[in-house]
């Protein structure tokens, strides 16, 4: 059913000068047409004064406040979309296994609603529906829109339980592959540090005291000293927050390299995406119990940055 919702948020100093109707966008996931028919049907209040213009620009310490009729995604139809690409490299079975391509999004949400990973996932399974979450069948685990490498996809409900456990149990090896800007001080480490919803950009998320807890181990590939400071690294989580990875790495002053949120926006070497690809992903088959390895090679556009930097053959992201 859908359900009356109420939102109010004060206005961040991030957030000063932006039209009423993006923040509106931000905070509750809408479309910026949906959000433009509620500031018309006087939905939307800044300061206890109904909004009349959605290109009304809003001021630090503003109260804004949105009543809106939330429809839960479940309701909507997830219609199959045959024209998403997919790059399948494993299917029997119980699982699916995708090596995503950077700028698709995994499932519907957060204003997306058309054209996602799972979509033409079930344009070419439609017995997914049913398995899982019904805004998001078969998915476990998701990787950022600009993140690209491998997902594991459950094609039942008896996998499905079994990956979210193993996934629960930190039984899930997921390694990455990301290009840093500086040298950090160790050649390996753990990040652990809570992240939430950042204080200044409710779209960015941060290292925050009362976040959820969060771990990520990583380890200096390589080392590159021009055309200044950078270093290749493998990262592996052992939590899966959202943004996870570049939040932490950001953390401790290794932003990655062409990321426009977290730092990393200065060097971008003709990248539209940050550099960070999800290389390896091992887990026990949900239905032989064998423990399985995937690999994804590095993407073209992220290995032309590497060629160009003088790395020809990208190392390993499996611990030695």
């Amino acid at each position: 059913m859908s359900a009356a919702v109420g939102t109010e948020t004060e206005i961040v100093a991030a957030l000063d000068g932006e039209r009423v109707d993006r923040v509106v966008a931000m905070l509750t996931g809408l479309s910026r047409k949906a959000c433009a028919v509620l500031v018309e049907e006087g939905k939307v209040a800044v300061d206890d004064v109904v909004v009349t213009s959605r290109s009304l620009r809003l001021q630090t310490g503003q109260r804004l406040a949105v009543a809106w009729v939330e429809v839960p995604l479940e309701e909507s139809v997830l219609a199959p979309a045959p024209e998403v690409p997919l790059e399948i490299l494993h299917t029997d079975e119980s699982v699916i296994v995708v090596n995503k391509a950077a700028g698709i999004v995994v499932h519907p949400g957060n204003g997306v609603r058309d054209a996602t990973l799972v979509q033409g996932l079930l344009a070419r399974f439609p017995e997914l529906y049913g398995v899982g979450e019904a805004h998001r069948p078969g998915i476990v685990h998701r990787l950022d829109r600009g993140t690209s490498g491998l997902l594991v996809v459950a094609r039942t409900e008896q996998a499905y339980h079994s990956l979210v456990e193993q996934l629960s149990g930190h039984e899930v090896q997921r390694r990455y592959l990301a290009l840093v800007i500086g040298h950090p001080d160790a050649t390996n480490g753990l990040i652990d540090a809570p992240i939430g919803r950042s204080r200044h950009d409710p779209t960015r998320r941060a290292v925050v005291a009362d976040g959820r807890p969060a771990r990520t181990r990583y380890r200096l590939l390589q080392q590159i000293d021009e055309p200044e400071a950078l270093s290749l690294v493998a990262c592996e989580l052992e939590t899966g927050r959202t943004h996870q990875i570049r939040v932490h790495l950001q953390a401790i002053g290794l932003p990655v390299v062409a990321d426009p949120n977290y730092g990393g926006a200065r060097l971008r070497f003709g990248l539209r995406r940050p550099f960070l690809h999800a290389a390896q992903l091992e887990f026990a088959h949900p239905g032989t119990g064998e423990q399985v390895r995937f690999e994804a090679p590095l993407p073209d556009d992220l290995r032309a940055v590497l060629r160009g930097l003088g790395v020809d053959t990208p190392p390993t992201v499996t611990p030695s």
